[in-house]
């Protein structure tokens, strides 16, 4: 499909007042960057999905969703080509706390069935079009329900040596991790390192570790058979009840119960 004939980038925002509707594999290995002045709801199926912005990378988990708001700049990232993407695009008349701002929120079971009903739907939603009230009911749930946002992202750092740092991380979850290991790793003194966390990324050492770690284990918990305490320790952890606690606190649900989540019909 040419650049030029994207919907996102040619039809999100042909009809401002229109709620338009995309239901569809991704058809592409990553979405690239481009905005729509249209807010978007992104739920998908079938994958890992990341969404990143200018300043952080988002992980999109299964029963959760991703509001994007309107006019922001981002990519879409999925694991496979294969994954279902479930798209509406809402007009925004007053920017709020909840149509402003990216963020991820987890799917209740009326959104869910509403938005199965939605799945049969493509293209424009106009006022008078008999599927608009229930288009525009799906929008005023969202934001009355969504008061809980997950912690499902983290932020780029700008710093040169903060960025090797978070690498290293990365490579070496599985691994036990102090603050002061990787100051002498990387011949920085402790105050340095906690200041350049700090002001590089608005959050502690502990803060990106803790969230680096969720999110690693959430990949696994959705991509592989691998059982919750093998996922405990290859993400870090040395006891399962701790790393279940963790999970249980920033997202809501156990680990294991994590795993028994709903699809949508293609």
């Amino acid at each position: 499909m040419n650049s030029k004939e994207r919907y996102y980038l040619t039809e999100v925002d042909k009809t401002p007042e229109s709620i338009y509707c995309h239901h569809g594999t991704f058809d592409e290995s990553f979405v690239p960057a481009h905005r729509h002045k249209k807010g978007q709801f992104l739920y998908t199926e079938g994958g890992i999905v990341y969404v990143r912005t200018s300043t952080k990378t988002f992980f999109l988990p299964s029963r959760h969703f991703i509001w994007i708001a309107p006019s922001e700049l981002h990519s879409i990232h999925p694991s496979t080509e294969k994954a279902v993407m479930r798209n509406l695009y809402f007009p925004v008349d007053t920017l709020t706390e909840f149509t402003g701002t990216t963020r991820i929120y987890p799917v209740n079971d009326l959104l869910f069935n509403l938005l199965e009903y939605t799945a049969s739907v493509k293209g424009d939603i106009l006022p008078e079009d008999e599927n608009y009230t229930i288009a525009k009911a799906f929008f005023i749930l969202l934001q009355k329900f969504s008061s809980f946002s997950l912690p499902l992202a983290l932020p780029f750092p700008q710093d040169e040596k903060l960025r090797d740092i978070v690498r290293h991380l990365n490579e070496h979850l599985g691994s036990k991790i102090t603050l002061p290991d990787i100051a002498r790793h990387f011949e920085i003194s402790l105050r340095s390192l906690t200041r350049l966390f700090s002001r590089d990324l608005n959050m502690t050492f502990i803060e990106y570790l803790t969230i680096l770690r969720l999110l690693k284990a959430l990949e696994l918990l959705l991509e592989t058979n691998k059982s919750v305490s093998e996922i405990c320790f290859s993400v870090g952890y040395n006891s399962v009840p701790t790393f279940s606690n963790v999970f249980y606190k920033m997202i809501g649900v156990r680990p294991a119960e994590y795993r028994k989540v709903k699809s949508l019909p293609q």
